[in-house]
């Protein structure tokens, strides 16, 4: 017998959705298959510091012999489940349960109970995994009159609910770690014992019925919209993304950004940041993105100057922006759009200001440190020409139509089609548009590749967000997200900047410790309530929680990424993740201005008069500009005390709504300038620090 292609998506899921990473295509194929991961590294040592730094439950097993067909087949079965879907009309309830129940499967078979356990997979595994398809398949064998049973389960309901809840858990800990499933365990024990509780926040109990109609028999727990966003939005960008990898674009947005600039003076750290927003549309996870980037940028940026802390921080850097950016985002993004009943294309058109924003701040800094390296330039060109890649124009020649299905899901939402049914044409546009060359077409074993890395690439958000969907139905349910919600507004005694830092500190804490998108569920349940009752328009906070959510990656003490790029460049850890955090000091901070005005704070979201919105963004830009002049310095002078103390508040004034502030923002900005203009003239030698 023909043994199965081997299992080259293993431990490849993304803790946030939205991509498949850098899981290459099937051997055997030609001209791609030399992936690009493995480049430098190995690709066994890139996926190894992967999993280590993003899979917190373990690498995903290794499927051999039967279980590999099995395997396969259920992931390309819930991956054409969901490809059909956004054709065909299938009732929520049937639909949420059953793409949950083949998860859960395929969960349990992939994913062993510990990391010891080896590749077999165990008769426990196998008993979970049938579990999980029957838990999924009760409420559909009589789903008309189930949906009706919320208040009043029957018994067998009761059992059946609570061994869902179990296994979500379970497959929740397998995926993404223990926290979690410890957190939603606790909400539990409250929802049932919480009448000890004294004071407001103990409540009258509930029985272990009331909950199981709560969180399975209806739509407002375990599927609910987490879940919803999970089973629609995120698999079929999450499929589009394979398509995109396994066609061969990965590789391509990576060598067109060499092309680009990576033969110029601070081509190196451009490059990088080029690529780093070009694989976020196959990735969607901030480690990957930074492990593939890593993977091969990493020489060049060692040539060009560049020390490890400051190499590693030009990784993270841009690995991370890619979750913030469009077209893809990352998958909390789709989960605002179905919170606040608004479309995905205004969530992108939201997000524009503040990565133009994030992106000019890199860039000015990796330009900085260019011409503070300025001999390096010759061996950014040299290390960019060790990988042999063509120039810009025969590469965009060849493989132009890598780009063509990323405009065209943003045409088609222009045009009025929903994101499901423009990512489905744009997924079908790449697939079709690959077969214009012999070495990226999808052939059938590439398509099979695809289709199950875009399924197993979505366990362990579907685990995720199930568990999500438990803490938020427990919230609902004894009324606890509304009592933390004025919590957080009696600590900040009704005072709108004291409560959003206490908002942000509250994000940045709980990122610490779960995935974005469980983080920005949570944090949207507790404390968009609190900024809302204050007065800040409903997108303006759901869009600050989601950018600290996503900015928990860089964030002290517990960086994912900046940890990750460490590893990669053997640099110190803690040193890369503060040399991440200069980088990235702007994304910080921008957020605080979507919130702190009620009525032109939003402009930085693109809402309101055209006009006010463009004057809104040049002033943030040059708030940028001062900001980092007074943190990373001039182009070859660091700035004095005197100019720090000019340009540190010109950018706070500035990214401040309001033409005073504006005005005198400009006014410091230019005496700051000024001053350095006639310091410049008689300063001494050339600032070149170590990086």
């Amino acid at each position: 017998m023909v043994e199965a292609f081997p299992d080259r998506t293993a431990g490849r899921d993304r803790r946030d959705g939205g991509g498949t990473g850098p899981a290459p295509v099937p051997d055997g194929e030609p001209g791609l298959d030399e992936a690009y991961v493995g480049d430098i590294l190995g690709e066994e040592r890139a996926q190894a510091i992967i999993d280590e730094f993003e899979g917190e439950g373990g690498p995903g097993r290794d499927l051999a012999g039967a279980w590999r067909w099995v395997g396969l087949a259920l992931a390309v079965g819930l991956s054409l489940y969901a490809l059909y879907a956004t054709r065909a009309t299938i009732p929520t309830q049937i639909y949420r349960t059953s793409f949950l129940g083949i998860a859960l499967a395929l969960t349990f078979l992939r994913y062993p109970w510990r990391r010891a356990a080896g590749g077999r997979v165990s008769p426990l595994d196998l008993l979970l995994a049938g579990a999980g398809v029957a838990v999924a398949a009760y409420p559909i064998l009589d789903y008309q009159q189930f949906v009706y049973r919320a208040a009043r389960p029957t018994d067998l309901d009761v059992w059946m609910g609570t061994v869902c809840i179990l296994l979500v858990l379970e497959a929740t800990r397998r995926t993404i770690g223990w926290v979690l499933p410890a957190v939603a365990a606790v909400l539990l024990a409250y929802g049932h014992w919480g009448y000890l509780l004294p004071g407001q926040y103990g409540h009258r109990g509930y029985g272990l019925d009331r909950m199981v109609g709560s969180l399975y028999v209806s739509l407002e727990g375990i599927f609910g919209v987490p879940l919803d966003v999970a089973a629609t939005y995120i698999i079929l960008f999450t499929i589009y993304g394979a398509v995109l990898e396994y066609s061969g674009a990965g590789k391509f947005f990576l060598d067109f950004s060499f092309a680009a600039m990576g033969r110029r003076r601070g081509g190196a750290g451009r490059t990088t940041t080029v690529a780093g927003f070009l694989l976020g549309t196959v990735s969607g996870s901030g480690v990957a993105t930074t492990v593939t980037l890593g993977s091969v940028a990493w020489p060049m940026l060692r040539r060009a100057g560049y020390g490890r802390e400051a190499g590693g921080a030009v990784l993270s850097a841009a690995g991370i922006g890619a979750i913030l950016s469009p077209p893809t985002l990352g998958a909390a993004a789709f989960l605002i759009a179905e919170l606040l009943r608004i479309s995905y294309l205004e969530v992108l058109k939201m997000a524009t200001i503040p990565t133009i924003l994030y992106y000019l701040s890199i860039f000015l800094m990796i330009e900085l440190d260019a011409r503070r390296l300025r001999p390096a330039a010759a061996s950014t060109a040299e290390a960019a020409a060790d990988f042999e890649v063509p120039p810009l124009w025969v590469l965009t020649r060849r493989y132009w139509y890598h780009f063509t299905s990323l405009i065209a899901i943003v045409v088609l939402m222009v045009l009025g089609f929903t994101p499901l049914t423009a990512v489905f044409y744009a997924t079908l546009l790449a697939a079709g548009l690959s077969f214009l060359r012999r070495e990226t077409a999808l052939t059938p074993r590439r398509a099979l590749g695809a289709l199950e890395a875009g399924a197993t690439g979505t366990l362990s958000v579907a685990a995720t967000t199930a568990t999500a969907g438990i803490i938020v139905g427990i919230f609902t349910l004894t009324g606890l997200g509304l009592k933390m919600s004025d919590l957080i507004v009696d600590l900040g005694r009704g005072v709108i900047f004291p409560t959003v830092v206490l908002t942000a500190l509250a994000v940045w804490i709980l990122g610490l410790a779960v995935p974005v998108t469980a983080s920005y569920i949570i944090a949207a349940a507790v404390t968009a309530p609190a900024l809302i009752q204050l007065g800040v328009p409903d997108v303006a906070a759901h869009m600050f929680i989601f950018y600290y959510a996503v900015l928990s990656e860089v964030s002290p003490p517990t960086a994912l990424s900046p940890f990750a790029a460490a590893a990669i460049t053997g640099g110190n850890p803690f040193k890369t993740m503060m040399v991440t955090w200069k980088y990235t000091l702007p994304a910080f901070i921008v957020p605080f201005m979507f919130v702190l005005d009620r009525e032109d704070g939003i402009l930085l979201l693109a809402i309101g008069n055209p006009a006010a919105v463009v004057l809104a963004t040049a002033t943030a830009c040059l708030a940028i500009v001062a900001l980092v002049a007074g943190v990373g310095g001039w182009p070859r002078h660091a700035p004095t005390w005197l100019e720090r103390a000019l340009l540190l508040p010109a950018a706070a004034l500035l990214l401040a709504p309001g033409i005073t502030q504006d005005a005198i923002g400009l006014v410091l900005l230019g005496a700051a300038v000024g001053v350095y203009v006639l310091r410049k003239r008689t300063s001494g030698p050339e600032l070149r620090p170590s990086t």
